[in-house]
């Protein structure tokens, strides 16, 4: 008896983290994806067929009748979409590089401090999630407007004449995206060094290794699925981002989250809106299955 209360319990707990993807993933996916087979429509909610369960079964299979892929057609014959897209994942791209290049440095050096200092680096790569996202982005746009602190700070060293103009430009959105997600990089590659054996570093300088080959041959690796996990935990989020370029980008800057919110509150059609939100899932499914993947073969050949 006990042997199946404790199979049926470790089921139920295993069930949980299903139960939790059903209801907040992949139902809320099948709405949003219904709504994009739909037409727009005069009517709130914006868009037709609208199903009602006293309709009658034979009625509602007639209103299915009526999806079509309308608007992922007419995603690809509007150059806008496309080129929202495209601009999207160069942003981000560019934005996890640039977050690599910065957080690797600081995870190496929070992984090889005292212990003692170790917790008080980590509490400060996590302080700025105690400030709302909002007020972050606002002080940003402080610091680089032509009158902010940063012009004022080059020219009192006259450095520059004139000030500078970043904000609402490519430079700002990536110096936002780049401050903004930083932590999600500096973490999982902190996680992975800090479980290192530096001794490998020390028997490879004994073999006759620079320390940069030694970087290279065995802390880089090492840190490899660390460095995964950040940049998808970067690049998934700021290819959808909406506050940071709408902010401090301008107004001709181009990425599917400010597509995606024009079309859904100002041009009110919600179908293509939806059309667009499920491409965009789409394309941030690939990363996660090639990680997955890699992953695998990680463990494979390891065993």
């Amino acid at each position: 008896m006990q042997k199946v209360i404790a199979a049926i319990a470790s089921r139920a707990v295993i069930a949980v983290p299903y139960i939790w993807l059903g209801l907040f993933f992949l139902i809320p996916f099948f709405i949003v994806f219904k709504i994009s087979l739909s037409q727009v429509a005069m009517a709130i909610p914006a868009y037709d067929p609208r199903f009602f369960w006293s309709d009658g079964l034979s009625v509602i299979w007639q209103k299915i009748q009526q999806f079509s892929f309308e608007n992922y057609i007419w995603l690809t014959q509007d150059s806008l979409y496309y080129k929202a897209y495209l601009s999207s994942v160069k942003i981000a791209a560019v934005s996890t590089f640039l977050a690599l290049l910065i957080g690797f440095p600081l995870a190496y050096g929070m992984a090889r401090a005292p212990l003692t200092l170790r917790p008080t680096l980590l509490m400060l790569v996590i302080l700025p999630f105690w400030t709302s996202f909002l007020i972050r982005v606002y002080a940003w746009i402080a610091i680089l407007k032509p009158e902010g602190l940063l012009n004022q700070f080059l020219m009192s060293l006259n450095i520059i004449d004139t000030p500078l103009t970043i904000l609402n430009t490519d430079t700002a959105i990536y110096i936002g995206i780049v401050y903004s997600y930083l932590p999600f990089m500096v973490l999982p590659i902190y996680s992975a060094l800090e479980k290192m054996d530096y001794s490998l570093i020390e028997a490879a300088q004994d073999l006759g290794c620079t320390p940069l080959k030694a970087f290279w041959k065995i802390t880089f690796p090492l840190a490899l699925p660390g460095v995964i996990a950040g940049s998808m935990l970067v690049f998934i989020p700021a290819i959808g981002e909406f506050v940071i370029p709408d902010l401090l980008g301008g107004s001709s800057t181009l990425m599917i989250g400010k597509t995606l919110w024009s079309e859904f509150f100002s041009n009110r059609d919600w179908p293509v809106s939806a059309a667009v939100a499920v491409v965009l899932l789409v394309i941030l499914v690939i990363p996660i299955v090639l990680f997955q993947k890699m992953q695998t073969r990680a463990e494979g050949s390891g065993k």
